[in-house]
């Protein structure tokens, strides 16, 4: 994805959180880190509990694998966690002042979704500056463009832990939005994490999560009763 023309022409790379959480949490940072000052960086809930395990503040992660990749990382890694937005504010050519965030702006896990009622949209957004025109969100691993209340609402999807469609999901801004896919061989990459990984369960990740064998309807099925759909959050 990072060799895509458009990604490498950008001004910006910004990355909506969830970043260290998966087989390769050290080696993702520090190529991100080469990036230098292009990359514009928020903090997910999966990131967050990472830093939390390492520090002693919870004793367990639901992920299977956040208590492996929480030992993977070095002081320095903690120290950038630790350092990271819940959202962040940037101008976009073409789109004015856009919020970029993890879950929402004011939570980094609870639920939105491409068919979430307006009243909950309302609830999420609500405290948003009126010139703020779009939102760029992730967590949810499942990409989708929607208007809520005159808002844009963006979410990518997922670059390494997709959901519905494999690929590695990302978004272009600037002046308008377009959701992009960048194809790679699954079999190599599934074989390199299974030969490079220490995590036990290492071969059995790739192989679930690259190959996007979570359905867009199973996940959506999970995620939905957590957006108050059912009157509960």
């Amino acid at each position: 994805m990072l060799a895509e023309p458009e990604v490498r022409a950008a001004e910006r790379i910004v990355l909506t959180g969830d970043i260290a959480a998966g087989p390769q949490p050290a080696q993702v940072l520090d190529l991100l880190l080469e990036l230098g000052d292009r990359v514009d960086w928020v903090g997910g809930n999966a990131d967050r509990e990472l830093l939390e395990y390492r520090r002693g503040l919870r004793d367990t992660i639901e992920d299977p694998i956040g208590p492996w990749a929480a030992e993977q990382l070095r002081p320095d890694h903690l120290d950038l966690l630790a350092r990271l937005p819940r959202s962040l504010r940037l101008p976009v050519h073409g789109m004015g002042e856009v919020v970029f965030c993890h879950a929402t702006p004011r939570d980094d896990e609870e639920v939105v979704l491409v068919d979430s009622r307006l009243d909950r949209w309302r609830e999420v957004l609500g405290a948003l500056d009126p010139d703020v025109r779009t939102v760029v969100c992730g967590h949810t691993h499942m990409p989708f463009v929607r208007l809520a209340h005159g808002r844009l609402v963006v979410n990518p999807g997922s670059v390494g832990m997709p959901y519905g469609r494999s690929g590695a999901h990302w978004a272009l801004l600037g002046p308008g939005v377009e959701l992009r896919t960048t194809d790679f061989d699954i079999g190599t990459a599934v074989a390199r994490v299974t030969r490079e990984c220490s995590y036990p369960e290492a071969a059995q990740w790739a192989d679930y999560y690259l190959h996007a064998r979570a359905t867009d309807a199973e996940a959506l099925a999970a995620f939905g009763p957590r957006d108050g759909r059912d009157g509960t959050v």
